[in-house]
């Protein structure tokens, strides 16, 4: 038995206005959330047109000119504006009857590479238990029949299995919300033998090494450590109704490990460094879960990647902008501060679940409103924006370009003494005694 796809029923409404506006096709995403026992499609959102689409060709109706590129692009931009626990769960088509031998096709090969293209980026990678099925939904523009197959990404040579799309009233009115505000204040170096001063490989490095404390971090959901396997709700009371008339809303803080455990072996390592880059400042994360017995775990698991894609997804945003404005190669490699994209979220209609964004200082709302269109088609009122947090920066600060060879052993020696520190007792007596004897350099006689 193939999986089930619980779908917002304003969907229905949204596909079937999209089947009357089909020259010859039009190809989209769905977004929602997975769960162990079913899926949850809460929107669905056409693939903008490019500019030279306008101009159609005269011939018969073919797939040959779907751009894959395009695709995959859109589903790279819209997966920044989820929040935890939502992602893209698959893809759509809305074509003629022309084309419904070749539609299926297309779709498994959408589906592998919007999936390649997001998890290229992603820091964080699919647990082994993990739903790893997505969809691709096949909709007639003239008879209007749907067909719902779904695709295991983990397996390339997967073949399609049927799925149910059963469409629902309210899906997402009482989904549960977490959220939680987190400190960044992290340090990424710059290595010497770094071509080219590669800021936006170093810095994606770096964060990797941060996410891995953020996986490994503690979590209270409103002051308590839960056992994962607990329901989220467990000894809360429920609500009479189907539909509780506001959302409920866990506070979490999260406790990150300062040091390793008593039986991690710490190995001090030396490297030669151009220079430093130092993210500061305090981001506000979110995720939503379902409402059916929703695990701890899931929720957790929800808020951890959102934590995580925040900062990665800003930082992103940040060096394509510099790109823009400074051109691929920079030259000059000064002190520069940057400040990060603040964060903002923007409600759904019927729903409890809010969609996000970022937006540098200088953007109105109008560019704002004009990107949630064309992204996800969705209209934005002004004064539906929200702007979570205060300003977050990006320190980039260099060494001398071309130090002389005894700054470059003091600096050596300086990197290694400072990691020597860290670590207590004789291990740094012996150490220090032993580089005494190594390096010739008379200020540390003092």
């Amino acid at each position: 038995m193939g999986r089930t796809y619980l779908v917002e029923e304003g969907i229905g409404q949204y596909l079937t206005e999209l089947s009357t506006k089909v020259k010859p096709y039009v190809t989209g995403l769905l977004i929602g959330q997975c769960s162990p026992q079913r899926d949850y499609v809460i929107r669905a959102v056409r693939t903008p047109p490019k500019e030279q689409q306008q101009e159609e060709s005269v011939g018969p109706p073919k797939l040959a000119s779907l751009d894959e590129e395009w695709i995959t692009t859109h589903a790279s931009q819209v997966s920044r504006m989820l929040p935890g626990g939502l992602l893209v769960l698959g893809v759509f088509m809305v074509a003629t009857p022309e084309l419904a031998k070749d539609v299926q096709n297309a779709l498994r090969k959408l589906i592998f590479s919007v999936e390649k293209s997001l998890s290229k980026r992603r820091l964080w990678k699919l647990a082994e238990e993990e739903v790893s099925d997505r969809v691709a939904l096949q909709i007639c523009s003239a008879t209007k029949k749907v067909v719902c197959r779904t695709y295991d990404v983990q397996d390339p040579k997967s073949s399609a299995k049927p799925a149910d799309w059963k469409y629902q009233s309210a899906l997402t009115a009482s989904w549960l919300a977490l959220g939680c505000t987190v400190n960044v204040n992290i340090h990424i170096p710059l290595l010497a033998t770094s071509p080219n001063h590669d800021l936006e490989k170093n810095t994606k490095n770096g964060l990797n090494r941060w996410s891995k404390q953020i996986e490994d971090s503690v979590f209270l959901i409103n002051g308590q450590v839960k056992d994962e396997d607990t329901e989220l709700l467990e000894g809360q009371k429920k609500l009479r109704g189907n539909i509780q008339p506001s959302t409920q809303f866990s506070d979490v803080k999260v406790l990150t490990q300062l040091c390793q455990g008593a039986s991690a072996r710490s190995t001090a390592t030396v490297q030669v460094c151009s220079g430093s880059i130092n993210l500061r400042g305090a981001v506000k994360c979110r995720a939503y879960v379902h409402n059916n017995k929703p695990k701890v775990k899931e929720a957790i698991q929800a808020l951890k990647r959102d934590i995580i894609n925040t900062l990665s997804d800003r930082c992103e945003i940040l060096f394509e902008d510099l790109i823009l404005n400074e051109g691929p190669q920079k030259k000059n490699f000064e002190r520069e501060y940057h400040v990060l994209p603040q964060r903002l979220f923007v409600p759904v209609a019927g729903s409890s679940v809010m969609l996000t964004d970022y937006k540098f200082g200088d953007e109105a709302a109008g560019e704002i409103q004009e990107r949630f269109v064309e992204m996800l088609d969705q209209p934005v009122q002004a004064e539906d924006i929200h702007i979570a947090e205060d300003i977050s920066t990006v320190d980039i600060c260099p060494v001398t370009d071309s130090p002389s060879d005894t700054q470059q052993a003091q600096l050596t020696k300086a990197t290694l003494l400072l990691k020597l520190q860290q670590n207590m007792g004789l291990v740094v007596a012996a150490a220090v005694a032993v580089l005494a004897s190594i390096f010739s350099f008379n200020y540390f006689s003092d």
